[in-house]
């Protein structure tokens, strides 16, 4: 197959996927790449996404791991053939790659958890509130290079507009919800947004006002996707290098944990819609 220069994230997990089943069958890379009849460059380079390999190949690889998880199996033959060419293609070496990443992730997600402490929601924000988010936080940054980012979070929303949408839910801290990132207009424009979006059926908002007690989470801003097997579900957070992917097992179970925390110390749907509702009138 040929050799990719820069994998998506979608292709690194496959590949760390595949060298997982290799170590937990306890083989080394040149002992599968035997087995299949490959070598272990070969092995190596598909176990860190820059090559590909095909559905026939991947069932003999976990079938010589002795991998008897049939879902999880499936779930990775799915992974190596999809050949997928979403509409963030289109902003391919226009924006850094790991906004191509995000919406992949967004488009292959069975549900979206969220949990949002200074900024609203990605998925919820208005055309305004981002505008005014992206040129704030990247102040060099020319209206040719601000526009596209713009316009890459308004279409990620697709997930939960489209038919069929992913499960969402948010909760969101009164900090965010309060800090005027632009002006007033848009403030109250973004909460009305947010009550438009939490109106939908597949759509759940809960927020942590400022006077409830027991939440301790203000560094647990996260989005939480769940894969098609729980295996493979993927936590993205932004960390000052960039954002963040993460996938392993241990730090999965935190932050099942911590989004349940987090969920636990806010408000039920219905009164965090009457404290937005409240908010919005002050603006």
């Amino acid at each position: 197959m040929t050799m990719r220069n820069q994998p998506t994230a979608r292709q690194v997990r496959l590949g760390t996927e595949l060298r997982r089943l290799r170590e937990a069958a306890g083989k080394s890379a040149r002992e599968v790449a035997g087995l299949l009849g490959s070598s272990s460059t070969h092995m190596s380079q598909i176990e860190a996404g820059s090559s590909g390999i095909g559905e026939e190949r991947l069932r003999r690889l976990a079938a010589h791991c002795a991998c008897v998880d049939g879902e999880l199996i499936e779930a990775l033959a799915e992974m190596a053939t999809d050949r997928t060419r979403g509409w963030w293609e289109e902003y391919r070496g226009v924006l850094p790659t790991a906004f191509l990443d995000l919406s992949e992730l967004d488009h292959h997600a069975a549900f979206r958890h969220e949990v949002a402490v200074i900024h609203i929601p990605g998925l919820l924000q208005t055309e305004d509130y981002a505008r005014a988010l992206f040129s704030y936080m990247a102040p060099e940054l020319p209206r040719s290079e601000v526009d596209p980012r713009v316009t890459h979070r308004m279409r990620r929303r697709v997930v939960i507009e489209r038919p069929g949408p992913i499960t969402y839910e948010a909760v969101i801290h009164e900090a965010a919800l309060r800090i005027r990132v632009g002006d007033r207009s848009v403030s109250r424009a973004q909460l009305e947004r947010i009550l438009e979006y939490s109106d939908l059926e597949h759509v759940t908002v809960r927020v942590v006002p400022f006077d409830l007690d027991g939440f301790a989470g203000a560094d647990s801003a996260m989005g939480y996707l769940g894969g098609p097997v729980p295996r493979l579900d993927t936590v993205v957070r932004d960390a000052p290098h960039g954002t963040a992917f993460i996938d392993s097992e241990a730090q999965l179970a935190h932050f099942r944990t911590l989004f349940r925390k987090v969920e636990e110390a806010s408000l039920s749907p219905v009164h965090s819609r009457d404290f937005i509702r409240k908010l919005a009138k002050e603006l």
